[in-house]
């Protein structure tokens, strides 16, 4: 089989790429350019896809005796996430440029080039599992539930996973895979992993949203619209944050606030109690199955629901209304920000995911929603 093994220059895609080679595949690896800064350099787990990473990539190809290229993505990484995480926050919305960059670059762009040069499958290091059956083809947690990264995998589709491989799917721990790594001689067998915002390497994300968005001031309020703070723009904000408010009205209990909502045409920040965070509803109209569509989403389903990459499943009911899926969950899930993916799990089965539009507060949901209901959180 004709393979694709993109290289990111970290220790679980050089395994990857090296299990497919040794399974007796035609290997090609290829690491993705997504810096506009190509002198970019790495700061311990800080970054991905820098000068760095791209030598150590190569280093693992000439190793293992496969054909590198690099392929430059800058342009349409800056286009599709890296501008899609500024016009999200500018709107008010919280957004996972991970998520985003697996949908429209690793497995859009790179996953169309790979097959329209003839390669049957694009191998990569995510910690997930794809199951072929009669039905399609269909996307599952891994076995390391540690590492699973099916939540950031949740926007692919049939025909993407359809060439997809993860070897790495089975493997019980990332020791394992670090183990392996060293084993072959891989010299990059305890770089760290990246971790936060690739495209923000120091971690500044209120620094990076502001050099780009510039100073829009605003009013902080609390529940009953009494100012007790302001702002210098609505893009610094997102729900469930409790630093950086600069309040300079306690509140009556003495208590922390956190942000509840924020309100970009009004330039509003709305903050409140922990306890007001909790929500019981979220519901969007940007779905996307992983997989074949599952019929019992029409009539209303038992399932899971992951609200963020990191977060613990929590048991609820999604049905279809209309054009949105309405998700009532079993128990509040707390600092849920619209622009958030919210996936769905029936066991370890990813059955998609829809982009949060709006949510119910823990005490403000109907018995029965109804079709286009608009009822907010706060």
């Amino acid at each position: 089989m004709k393979v694709l093994a993109a290289m990111s220059g970290g220790v679980d895609s050089a395994v990857a790429a090296a299990r497919a080679v040794e399974a007796g595949h035609e290997v090609v690896g290829v690491h993705l350019a997504l810096s506009r800064m190509p002198g970019t350099l790495r700061t311990g787990s800080r970054g991905c896809c820098t000068v760095e990473d791209a030598m150590d990539a190569r280093r693992v190809a000439d190793r293992l005796g496969i054909p590198f290229y690099v392929w430059d993505f800058s342009e349409r990484f800056h286009a599709d996430v890296v501008q899609d995480f500024v016009d999200e926050y500018a709107a008010g919305r919280t957004p996972n440029p991970c998520l985003r960059c697996n949908e429209k670059i690793k497995f859009e762009a790179l996953l169309d080039r790979a097959v329209g040069l003839g390669f049957e499958r694009v191998v990569t290091g995510h910690y997930a599992r794809v199951e072929h059956t009669q039905a399609g083809p269909e996307l599952h947690r891994a076995a390391d539930w540690a590492k699973d990264q099916s939540y950031v995998l949740g926007v692919l589709t049939a025909e993407q996973l359809a060439h997809c491989w993860f070897p790495l799917a089975s493997t019980p721990t990332k020791a394992q895979v670090r183990a392996e790594a060293a084993e072959r001689g891989f010299l990059l067998a305890q770089k760290p992993d990246s971790h936060d915002i690739c495209f923000i390497p120091d971690g500044d994300t209120r620094g990076f949203l502001a050099e780009r968005l510039g100073s829009d001031p605003g009013e902080i309020v609390d529940r009953d619209g009494a100012v007790v703070g302001n702002h210098d723009g609505v893009h610094g904000y997102t729900v469930g944050q409790r630093r950086g408010l600069s309040l300079g009205v306690p509140s009556p209990d003495g208590r922390p606030r956190f942000v509840l909502e924020v309100k970009p045409s009004s330039r509003q920040i709305v903050v409140g109690p922990k306890e007001a965070l909790a929500v019981s509803r979220i519901a969007g109209s940007r779905i996307s199955h992983a997989g074949a569509p599952h019929p019992g989403l029409e009539a209303g389903l038992e399932v899971e629901v992951q609200i963020r990459a990191h977060a613990d499943p929590v048991p609820a009911r999604a049905r279809m209304l209309g054009d949105e899926l309405v998700i009532d969950a079993g128990e509040p899930l707390t600092g849920v920000a619209t622009g958030q993916s919210a996936v769905l799990y029936e066991g370890t089965r990813v059955l998609g995911q829809v982009m949060i539009d709006r949510t119910v507060a823990a005490d403000a949901v109907p018995v029965e929603p109804m079709v286009g209901e608009v009822a907010t959180a706060r």
